[in-house]
């Protein structure tokens, strides 16, 4: 066996008989309970009781996998979407204030798929009500709001599922990298690098360009974030809204948070303890396209201290020359033996030097490979009727997204952060520390 190798966390052994029962079950359509009863998946008296809070875009990728439970509440600001949405879903009752479908009292789970600036509010009075919580990523949009809605679901996890909707998690390359990693591949682990080069550059909040529609509920859109004319130009997709501060957090909260994830499954990290970035110059109205940040990380049991440096814009785009792949999004796992390049779908071994042996590696028995998770949202619907653990939880996600989100308030002051993850505090700036979390519109709170 590999020096390296270590068991993988929160997944104990399977036995032979356990296998053969959830074979048997996944065959006839069963579920393994708790309990160790066996029970359909799709019996009536199995099912969830969901609320889909944002009916349109990433909510129509969540149609199938609740579309077999019951939905009894659509909320959407657009009546359109929501209109759309009931076509689907005849039986649900309609909303348009997400804080009156979450006084429903028959409510058991809830899909969070609406704009970034409102996640972190809906999926803690979610939890406050004691409901299951799938929230599309980001988490949050400050450190704050991650801190808050993680904190809340720790203390509720013996109860409650919770997913953050990085889906691209499901791929089994994902696993195939973390089992590289821990049995030794790269040797001991120096540096991971993680990139993505989307650039969408733009001058500032859009001008006034009119009144709304009257389908669309303007003023719950803009939700707890300051008020800002309306134009057009922030509908039709979250690349219209989600590189403004007020509404986003750009590319760390948007394509960073899949390609992190990419990264963070394979190092077991927690919080930094440092965080540093430099980019373009600052905008107060849009966060930066360009950027680079690094953040150290404190040894664990299986691996020495890190650095963990994330590239976005024409800095990651240059960083994509380090995989052989050329893939836009990817991470490179550098160690003191060699060097591991991934994408979504696929990955290299690479030596350190050109011609440099890899004899000190050898790839784990088929037998012994992380089982796939199968589909994403599936998981944290059998996770609500069943043993509530899913892979992107709000304690493995909200940690990567505090990590990101520490990067932009590092680029914003310009200096290098000594951070107390626990205290959730910056030691060495106090004007970092101002900007961990937001100012909401009166009327609007966080812990509702």
């Amino acid at each position: 066996m590999n020096a390296f190798r270590k068991p993988i966390a929160d997944r104990p052994a399977i036995t032979r008989r356990q296998l053969l029962q959830s074979t048997m079950a996944a065959g006839a359509g069963l579920t393994i309970l708790p309990s160790g009863i066996f029970a359909a998946a799709n019996s009536p008296g199995n099912k969830l009781n969901v609320a889909l809070i944002g009916t349109w875009g990433r909510a129509r990728a969540h149609f199938n996998s609740i579309k077999n439970e019951n939905v009894v509440a659509l909320c959407d600001v657009n009546e359109q979407n929501l209109a759309k949405a009931a076509e689907q879903f005849p039986g649900a009752k309609h909303y348009v204030d997400w804080r009156k479908c979450l006084e429903q009292k028959d409510i058991d789970a809830v899909v969070c798929s609406t704009t970034d600036h409102t996640h972190a509010f809906i999926a803690n009075w979610a939890l406050n009500r004691d409901m299951h919580v799938y929230c599309e990523k980001p988490l949050g949009n400050s450190v704050e709001e991650v801190r808050v809605v993680r904190a809340n679901w720790l203390s509720r996890r013996d109860k409650l599922a919770a997913q953050v909707g990085t889906q691209r998690h499901a791929n089994p390359n994902f696993n195939r990298v973390r089992e590289m990693i821990l049995d030794g591949a790269v040797g001991a682990l120096q540096h991971v690098h993680a990139w993505g080069n989307r650039e969408l550059r733009r001058p500032g909040y859009l001008p006034p360009a009119g009144d709304p529609p009257p389908h669309l509920h303007y003023d719950l859109w803009i939700g707890p974030s300051p008020m800002h004319p309306y134009n057009p130009g922030y509908f039709g997709g979250c690349l219209g809204w989600n590189m403004y501060w007020d509404f986003g957090s750009g590319q760390i909260g948007d394509m960073g948070s899949h390609t992190m994830d990419l990264a963070w499954y394979g190092i077991d990290a927690a919080l930094p303890t440092t965080a540093e970035a430099f980019g373009e110059e600052f905008n107060p109205d849009v966060t930066p396209v360009d950027l680079t940040a690094t953040f150290e990380h404190p040894a664990n049991d299986w691996r020495p201290p890190i650095k963990v440096t994330w590239y976005q814009g024409a800095h990651g785009g240059a960083r994509k020359k380090m995989d052989p792949y050329g893939n836009g999004h990817g991470a490179l796992f550098v160690g003191d033996k060699a060097q591991l390049a991934a994408g979504f779908g696929n990955h290299k071994l690479m030596p350190l030097e050109e011609g440099g042996s890899l004899d000190h590696y050898t790839p784990r028995p088929e037998s012994e490979r992380i089982p796939d998770m199968g589909g994403f949202q599936e998981q944290w619907v059998n996770a609500c009727k069943g043993d509530l653990k899913c892979d992107c939880d709000f304690k493995y996600s909200g940690d990567a997204l505090e990590q990101m989100l520490l990067g932009l308030v590092a680029y914003r002051v310009g200096t290098k952060l000594e951070y107390d993850g626990k205290a959730g505090r910056v030691t060495n700036c106090e004007e970092a520390n101002e900007l961990l979390s937001r100012k909401y519109r009166e009327g609007w709170t966080l812990d509702g």
